[in-house]
């Protein structure tokens, strides 16, 4: 990653390698459910997810006292840290960049009816705290013991990828040595879903297709990732397992419209180029690209359009974890992105759930049907979210 140019050149950051890895989605509870999961699709209801039970990280009065977004956040993050091992981290030299799309909208639309039905004395003093979007690192840092920053991405669907990004900059740049970066979401009350259903971005089926000709709309679904990222030196001299290496990361704007995306993706395609060059790496460089993937006819075709520009066509493998995992919002660009680095560490790319019938206008090699055996290199994590956010990360095997 580079922190920007001196007089000699680039400035190149600290090495930083994901050494934890934490999720709770509608595949499951951990890692292990969501790699089984995305490797063999099975047919899926709603996508909520299943026996989560948060008494295992919260005590019987402080579990009423926070949202379910920040509930996942927490076992999402837990999960990571017990992963990474023993970290010693320094308080001070330990950060938290966590996203959420909405923060705490089911207590917030419980307590609307509250206050409505019964009067404004009967509105929960936990109202506040457990709806703001930034309970969820709060929470998790206020768990570690951290005192570095902690912090809240909300970007809607890109948050999740510039969260890790940002994390990933704070141990780059030397702020931190250790950073858990993620994000989740859940808000999957009847409001949300009417106010979806209403604008017509949900599918109508109830089927998740991405690039698939008869794609309707997407999945809503709830879920929590999060990354341990730790600068590579350190994570090396403690014998920490590492997963993969954050190699560049990028942000921009369409600028265009508040819900769809440039029709010729070229937001897309700028993100996607500062991210590779952050990398310093060059399209032909890229092994794998995760998609952002919706399963909506105009986001799909246009990432389409954008990664045919940068890479051209059909270009290296592309999948879509939306396909199982529908779309969680601010969770899905690091649920993503821990997917794209189990693909790394299984030598495996996931199908495309969901795909089976070509789009004619859109002709990439998106894997589909089964699982892909590939000699791993750098993936693109792409996201891009209402308001015309964009964000990408490349993620490369450890080396």
């Amino acid at each position: 990653m580079l922190l920007g140019q001196g007089p000699q050149g680039p400035v190149r950051g600290r090495r930083v390698a994901v050494t934890g890895l934490g999720a709770v989605t509608c595949c499951g509870v951990g890692v292990a459910a969501l790699w089984e999961g995305l490797v063999h699709p099975r047919p899926m209801g709603e996508r909520r997810v299943p026996d989560f039970d948060p008494t295992a990280w919260f005590g019987p009065k402080e579990v009423r006292q926070v949202d379910r977004f920040a509930q996942l956040s927490v076992a999402a993050a837990d999960m990571a840290l017990a992963d990474a091992g023993d970290l010693h981290a320094d308080p001070d030299r330990a950060g938290v960049i966590f996203a959420t799309g909405v923060g705490g909208f089911e207590t917030l639309a419980e307590q609307v009816i509250v206050c409505h039905e019964r009067g404004p004395r009967r509105v929960s003093p936990r109202l506040v705290p457990m709806m703001m979007a930034n309970a969820g690192a709060a929470n998790i840092s206020m768990r570690a013991g951290w005192h570095g920053p902690s912090e809240t991405v909300v970007t809607a669907c890109a948050a999740g990828s510039h969260a890790l990004a940002a994390a990933a900059r704070l141990v780059a740049s030397g702020r931190c040595d250790v950073a858990i970066g993620g994000g989740a979401e859940a808000s999957m009350h009847e409001v949300a879903i009417a106010a979806f259903t209403n604008m017509t971005a949900l599918s109508t089926s109830g089927i998740s297709r991405p690039f698939d000709a008869r794609r309707d709309g997407f999945v809503m679904s709830e879920g929590a990732a999060a990354l341990v990222l730790e600068d590579w030196d350190r994570a090396i001299a403690r014998g920490a397992p590492v997963y993969a290496e954050v190699r560049g990361t990028a942000s921009t704007s369409d600028a265009h419209h508040i819900t769809a995306p440039l029709p010729d993706g070229s937001g897309a395609v700028l993100c996607m180029e500062l991210a590779l060059a952050d990398a310093e790496l060059a399209p032909g460089d890229v092994a794998h690209i995760n998609a952002h993937g919706t399963s909506t006819p105009l986001n799909d075709l246009a990432e389409a359009r954008a990664i045919a520009k940068v890479f051209g066509e059909p270009g290296p493998p592309v999948t879509s974890t939306k396909g199982v995992t529908g779309h969680g919002l601010a969770a899905a660009g690091a649920i993503e992105a821990l997917a794209s680095v189990l693909s790394i560490h299984h030598r495996l790319i996931p199908p495309t759930a969901g795909y089976e019938e070509p789009d004619p206008d859109i002709r990439l090699d998106v894997v589909h049907g089964e699982a892909r055996p590939w000699e791993p290199g750098p993936v693109l994590s792409n996201s891009f979210g209402f308001g015309g956010h964009n964000g990408c990360l490349v993620l490369a095997p450890p080396a």
